[in-house]
């Protein structure tokens, strides 16, 4: 796979970028580079290679989930800055 002057072209023009001759060439180069190097990883053998979805081990550090009693209506009320029938009244932001 090759990357050509048209693909640099159409990228930059979906990117809206304003490229001279020069910097399509530099970065047609540049790309066909990087493609031709990422090419190399399809001779290595990986077949007795498990599929990872990241190098090192991640594991959830998150808590258990405990089931805990809840704050009462009135402890939760003592926040609210107003309240009307056992809910926070706000400003209305509709008409």
């Amino acid at each position: 796979m090759s990357i050509s002057n048209n693909d640099v072209q159409h990228v930059a023009k979906l990117a809206r970028l304003n490229l001279t001759a020069e910097e399509e060439q530099t970065l047609t180069g540049q790309l066909n580079a990087i493609l031709k190097y990422a090419e190399k990883l399809n001779e290595l053998d990986t077949e007795n290679i498990e599929p990872t979805t990241h190098v090192l081990h991640v594991s959830n550090v998150m808590r258990d989930d405990e089931t805990k009693e809840s704050l009462s209506i009135e402890q939760v009320m003592r926040n609210a800055p107003e309240e009307e029938d056992g809910q926070f009244k706000v400003p209305a932001v509709m008409e």
